[in-house]
């Protein structure tokens, strides 16, 4: 099972307007050093975090208990003008355990409620024994050379964000989730899919928007390790000049 912690801002949207609205690069760099600190803190247990909208960001914490979740909560409340609330569920999908995770602290309160306030709402957390995690490294095929080095950097990202959208609308229909995590990577949380349904998905992508794609998949018991993996099975991928267009990788 996969165990996912949506992790909010508590009443972010009026404090950003209180008592006059901040200046937007403030709220930019607050966005992002929170970002960094929480994936440090989540990243320190083997977990990895994806942003979202940056208010919302979403991490898989398989191995991370109620007091990991709690220490991460006290530690920003002492450091940042703001504080966190937490949703955590465990299923065997992505998605179903995020929805799980959303559901739990959306019950507790809505996001931009002023009574609100550095909630921990646990809906299922995942055994030891029952811990696991696959991941699918996926990034566009030789993306220098037909896209960087030749088209603006805007319309580059434009095909970048086109590929995500493709990948997001397919995964999520399966059930999987996919971040984008710079570059022309993509990282999905996918227990549940097998080698042959992903690399349907990056045949069906390429045959419908004409971006070719390649995926390294691993799987562990955390996601630390599960997207380590990942990313040997793309460098695998790499090195064989993209005769493949996915590569499983299950032990370090």
């Amino acid at each position: 099972m996969i165990q996912m912690t949506l992790i909010q801002i508590d009443n972010y949207g009026p404090w950003t307007v209180t008592p006059k609205p901040r200046t937007e690069s403030d709220l930019q760099i607050l966005q992002a050093e929170l970002f960094a600190d929480v994936q440090r803190q989540i990243a320190s247990r083997k977990g990895l975090v994806f942003f979202t909208r940056f208010d919302n960001m979403l991490a898989v914490t398989n191995g991370l208990n109620e007091e990991d979740h709690m220490r991460i909560q006290r530690s920003i409340r002492n450091r940042y003008p703001i504080t966190i609330s937490m949703g955590v569920g465990a299923a065997e999908t992505p998605h179903e355990a995020q929805r799980l995770a959303t559901v739990a602290l959306q019950n507790e309160g809505g996001a931009q409620s002023s009574e609100r306030k550095e909630i921990l709402a646990i809906d299922s957390l995942v055994d030891e024994e029952d811990s696991f995690v696959q991941m699918a490294h996926i990034d566009i095929n030789s993306i220098t050379e037909t896209l960087t080095d030749i088209e603006s950097a805007f319309d580059t990202s434009f095909m970048v964000n086109k590929a995500q959208h493709y990948l997001m609308t397919k995964l999520r229909e399966k059930d999987a989730l996919l971040f984008f995590i710079g570059g022309d990577n993509f990282m999905s949380p996918c227990n549940g899919l097998s080698e042959e349904e992903i690399t349907n998905i990056l045949i069906e992508i390429k045959e419908e928007i004409g971006i070719g794609l390649k995926a390294g998949i691993g799987r562990s018991d955390n996601a630390e390790d599960s997207a380590y993996m990942a990313d040997i099975g793309l460098e695998i991928i790499r090195e064989g000049n993209n005769k493949e267009w996915t590569h499983v990788i299950t032990e370090l």
